[in-house]
């Protein structure tokens, strides 16, 4: 078989990987709530998810494939090598994604694709090769890793604020309501979950479409960075399959350990949270489903009862936003130091 055909065949599979292991990590993200509200039960949050999941990909558009697939310029890097950093990006993302899966640490997949890119591009190519954006930033435009960084870090900031505030208006809408509208809000979580879950599959799954049509372009195989349908088939497939299998260890840490949640709160939750991502992903902006789930609630534990969010867990979960990107840069970097030997 050709070396490249062969390289690019695996860095295919390798992405689909990622894309299940984005999948088997964010799944608890999307039902964290569902399940601790008593909402669904893990079955039937799963199934729900799992459909809306697979749609987000195909209908969401390819605005955060462009913006992923165009953070990191490997022209003029022989394509054995630039395909082995995709590679060793990918390897690195996945090996975190499984590490903070097995801490039940809700921690990015997208923080950990871009770290684990951008590793594994500066120790082959150097740092020329990443489009950090600076320039175009000192000209009032948003491109390349600063469009990255700029979503990744605002997007909890706005989960946070808007979490507060839908629960401050909706507690006062609800007001001297009866039990018996809790279960009302359950109902209505069907809803809100398979938002959630939708908009989750349309920036999740684009950031994978992006790097497979990458991959594809450097090997040679498409003329134009254009996201083809079977590429968008297999990403929301791989990424539902993930789901189906999703890690439950983070949906206690989501659930349970930073704020006791119950059905407003889940309601409340998931509705900010699909709308900050889907407006994410109408703007081509990558952002951390875990990290917006995760300052809702925290947003919502606040309008309600500072005292009772569990901050040492949320500062927990913040030390790990801050760590992935270097950790996975790291990991990217060490993959490419293993597979450099076999791609000359």
């Amino acid at each position: 078989m050709d070396p490249i055909l062969a390289i690019t065949v695996i860095a295919v599979v390798i992405v689909l990987v990622f894309d299940y292991t984005n999948g088997f990590h964010d799944a608890a993200n999307v039902v964290a709530t569902v399940i601790a509200s008593r909402a669904m039960t893990p079955a039937q949050a799963v199934s729900v998810v799992a459909v809306f999941e697979f749609l987000g990909p195909l209908l969401g558009g390819t605005a955060v494939a462009n913006t992923i697939g165009g953070f990191v310029d490997l022209t003029g890097v022989p394509e054995r090598l630039s395909l082995g950093v995709v590679l060793s990006g990918l390897i690195g993302a996945i090996a975190w994604n499984l590490l903070t899966w097995w801490k039940g640490i809700p921690s990015s997949s997208s923080h950990a694709l871009v770290g684990g890119l951008i590793g594994a591009v500066v120790s082959s190519a150097g740092a020329d090769h990443v489009v950090w954006g600076f320039a175009a930033l000192a000209q009032g435009h948003l491109s390349g890793v600063c469009k990255v960084l700029l979503a990744l870090v605002l997007s909890p900031l706005l989960g946070f604020a808007v979490g507060f505030l839908i629960h401050r208006v909706l507690t006062l809408l609800f007001r001297g309501a009866r039990p018996s509208l809790n279960n009302r809000l359950r109902l209505a979580q069907y809803v809100t979950t398979a938002g959630l879950a939708f908009s989750h599959g349309a920036n999740d799954g684009q950031k994978s479409m992006g790097i497979l049509t990458l991959v594809l372009l450097l090997g040679g195989f498409i003329p134009a960075f254009e996201v083809p349908f079977w590429v968008m088939l297999a990403c929301a497939l791989a990424m539902t399959a993930g789901i189906l299998t999703g890690g439950w260890r983070i949906v206690r840490t989501l659930g349970f350990a930073v704020y006791r949640v119950r059905p407003l709160h889940a309601l409340d939750s998931q509705l900010t949270s699909a709308a900050v991502i889907l407006s994410a992903s109408l703007a081509g902006a990558p952002v951390s489903t875990s990290h917006v789930v995760a300052s809702s609630i925290m947003g919502i534990g606040a309008s309600e009862r500072p005292r009772n969010v569990r901050w040492g867990k949320a500062g927990e979960i913040a030390a790990t936003w801050i760590i992935t990107i270097p950790a996975a840069a790291a990991a990217g970097a060490l993959a490419l130091l293993v597979l450099r030997p076999f791609l000359r």
